[in-house]
């Protein structure tokens, strides 16, 4: 194995964790992350709708070590970033790189959507590092064959499938890959399947929790089937996770990789058509940016100079545009140009602020002697989100949301906060429902409720 090339790999790292460190010092909580928050801090489970419980725990303990710091609170996913900038080098040092290569490798993730997205604490965010650290152990294991190495992985995915539940396919397809590429004596080792059943023990719990709820994690893959933008904009989503560096790198990897290593790009290019095959979102393939960029660094055999002024110039287009994109640059630079990414991601992050703003006042306005017994009922998740981030006790029968405990019988009267009016799958349960200001909301009061709202409360669930 080349001497690893320390000095710069770390110094890019450490840009990227920099860039990302000043960035969550601006703006606020994304509704994602409110979400998140909300989901560890008031409703800690096993087991969500829409996601294991790994990124809601986290959320909520990040904020209970500093209440209201963005900065603390995005810090998994800062270091994450970083620590994929040096896996990427890593796993290019695994596979034969050179020196030259680990660099390239390190640089395509630095200017990738890996540092734009990992401006959020998210699940997207956080289960790239487990698979990037999954592929650097498996290619370690090709090399040294330490078979404490599969044990590691195993932990690995126990925690990637705490995060999300789509692990199982980066292993199907190693499997897969390994069986017709080699090295087939990864598939004869007992540690490979002994931290399988690590895996499995470790993801038992939430298991458990979606089974007990009908699996509700099966709909929200209808969800996200639902939502696919289609062949082309998915084709266009992927190559802009990658950057130009990293597209370029991956291509090259994955048509043409040194044969010791093809089992890397079988596995990259299976996720790849199982992801667009089940209409997954683009944004997934974020997950195999550090490894598909290291295995195309090191298929580049010589760094010519046509090549290296490619690169550089690859490298600098992408790199301004993540430096557009996160907010860095001077906040009153942003806050000039409207048309800047960094402004409306800004923008996409404040969303949610006005209607909160509403949903508060419109709390505000019910009298104190009726709130032991009103509820604020949201039509959305990031509404709700961002209205019980204020302290006022909300309920929403939408996604992840709906799956939390009912509002309690005590609560005869709901205030509905939402886009639309209230369905009528509401307003049959209640003696009368009147329409309230508010100010670009639907606000209603809706009083008299009848029955309990554990027997109807999952015919208000909506995805």
């Amino acid at each position: 194995m080349t001497t690893f090339a320390r000095g710069p790999v770390l110094a890019i790292a450490t840009a990227v964790g920099a860039v990302l460190a000043v960035a969550s010092t601006r703006g606020t909580y994304f509704f994602d992350e409110l979400y998140f928050l909300m989901a560890g801090r008031e409703h800690l489970a096993w087991g969500y709708f829409d996601q294991p419980p790994l990124v809601p725990a986290l959320a909520a303990a990040l904020d209970r070590l500093a209440p209201g710091s963005l900065l603390v609170f995005r810090l998994p996913v800062t270091l994450g970033a970083a620590a994929m900038v040096v896996l990427a080098a890593a796993i290019a040092g695994e596979l034969g790189g050179s020196r030259s290569a680990q660099v390239w490798a390190a640089v395509a993730v630095a200017v990738s959507e890996v540092s734009i997205f990992s401006h959020w604490l998210g699940t997207y965010t956080l289960d790239p590092l487990w698979w990037t650290v999954i592929l650097w152990l498996v290619a370690r294991w090709v090399r040294v064959r330490d078979d404490r190495l599969l044990l590691v992985a195993g932990v690995v995915t126990g925690l990637s499938l705490n995060t999300k539940f789509l692990v199982p396919a980066l292993w199907a397809a190693v499997v897969v890959a390994v069986a017709l590429c080699g090295p087939r004596e990864l598939l004869r080792r007992p540690a490979l399947w002994v931290g399988g059943l690590v895996a499995v023990a470790m993801a038992v719990p939430t298991l458990l929790w979606q089974a007990a709820h009908g699996w509700p994690y099966l709909q929200m893959g209808e969800v996200v089937r639902a939502e696919f933008e289609g062949p082309v904009g998915f084709a266009a989503g992927a190559a802009l996770a990658f950057g130009l560096p990293g597209l370029g790198l991956a291509v090259l990897g994955l048509v043409r990789p040194p044969r010791p290593h093809a089992w890397l790009a079988v596995t990259g290019a299976l996720v790849i058509v199982a992801v667009l095959a089940l209409h997954g979102r683009s944004y997934y393939v974020l997950s195999l940016v550090p490894a598909l960029a290291a295995l195309g660094a090191v298929t580049v055999r010589r760094w010519t100079g046509v090549a290296r002024v490619v690169g550089c110039v690859a490298a600098v287009v992408s790199a301004a545009g993540v430096l557009v994109t996160v907010p860095v640059l001077p906040q009153s630079v942003i806050e000039a140009a409207p048309g800047l990414p960094a402004h409306g991601m800004q923008e996409g992050e404040r969303s949610m602020l006005p209607a909160a703003a509403a949903g508060a006042a419109a709390w505000a306005t019910v009298p104190a002697t009726d709130r032991a017994h009103t509820v604020v009922l949201a039509q959305i998740y990031p509404l709700a989100a961002a209205v019980e981030s204020r302290g006022v006790p909300t309920w929403s029968p939408h996604r992840g949301y709906g799956y939390f405990a009912p509002p309690p019988d005590s609560a005869t009267d709901v205030l509905w906060l939402g886009l639309d009016a209230p369905p009528p799958a509401l307003t049959e349960h209640f003696g009368s429902c009147a329409e309230l200001p508010g100010d670009g909301l639907q606000v209603w009061r809706c009083s008299e409720r009848s029955g309990s709202w554990g027997q109807w409360w999952p015919g208000l669930r909506t995805r």
